[in-house]
């Protein structure tokens, strides 16, 4: 029998795509903020009881990472207490709870990509409220799977890449952070792996916990900022900016309100070994979702 899936989140960057990727997996009820507001918590749980679901998709999050260290009780109730209320309904219910992590859990201190393992130290408000949620799911006694991921992006939403070809338009010089490593990771790679690995969870296969969800390779800021601009340039797009009008600066030259890990590589081998899932290159599907953003 197909499962009943509740996705909370649906309008952001991931839940848009999960919103596609959960459709064949079982019966989706998706949910944005015109329908439920994540942070009112005595709300979630009447959804929830009234859905009944089986599965429990949430892509809803506190993103603003700088605007977090003034709203700290906004990212702590959204990313901390409504994944905690979350689980609770999980454990009593029997449902499978599937909720998102994010890099800046880590200090970025280590000189190779981080396991799932390795201790936390968030040096941010985001950071530390992300793993809050984390903690509680842990704590719940739930059936749960956590992705961990990176560098968020895709079509729709605020997000680095868009920001990059919109100023690649409008400028012809362009400071870039230089000193942070990480992955770039597809918001549409994210829900096909969710739904892979729910796929597989409904046959039986697989352990709940925490994984790494991130392509293969790595590259700074900079180094994203110049595939951008080189990748649209190919595609045909009229930009003021060069690769050459793109200049590398360190994380202290570039000051913001939160702290950012220097090193947000991820080690997804846990991932890849228990569920078999593919992982290209975080350049891969560069060039696509460009095409689409500039379609737009």
């Amino acid at each position: 029998m197909a499962p009943d899936i509740l996705l909370l989140g649906a309008n952001g960057q991931v839940g848009w795509e999960l919103r596609r990727s959960l459709a064949p997996v079982g019966r989706l009820t998706a949910l944005g903020r015109a329908e439920l507001d994540v942070s009112v918590l005595d709300d979630v749980v009447r959804t929830i009881r009234a859905a009944k679901p089986s599965i429990i998709v949430n892509a809803a999050a506190y993103t603003a990472v700088d605007q977090a260290e003034e709203e700290q009780e906004k990212a702590f109730r959204v990313n901390a207490a409504l994944p905690e209320v979350l689980a609770g309904e999980a454990k009593c219910s029997g449902a499978l709870l599937v909720d998102y992590s994010t890099d800046y859990v880590f200090d970025g201190t280590l000189d190779r990509p981080y396991t799932e393992m390795d201790p936390t130290n968030p040096l941010s408000t985001y950071g530390c409220s992300k793993l809050a949620g984390l903690r509680a799911i842990e704590a719940s006694g739930c059936r749960y799977l956590v992705f961990r991921v990176s560098w968020v992006y895709g079509t729709r939403g605020p997000n680095f890449v868009r920001s990059i070809l919109r100023l690649a338009r409008q400028r012809t010089g362009l400071r870039v952070v230089a000193d942070q490593v990480g992955s770039l990771t597809p918001a549409d790679l994210i829900a096909d792996v969710t739904a892979q690995v729910i796929m597989a969870q409904t046959r039986g296969q697989g352990a709940d916990g925490t994984y790494h969800l991130a392509p293969r390779g790595q590259t700074s800021w900079y180094g994203v900022a110049h595939a951008i601009v080189a990748e649209a340039r190919r595609l045909g797009e009229p930009l003021k900016l060069s690769e050459e009008g793109i200049q590398p600066v360190t994380s202290d030259e570039y000051p913001a309100s939160a702290r950012r890990p220097a090193n947000s590589v991820l080690d997804t081998g846990k991932l890849r070994a228990a569920y078999r899932v593919h992982l290209p290159a975080w350049e891969e599907s560069l060039p696509r979702l460009l095409s689409e953003l500039m379609d737009r």
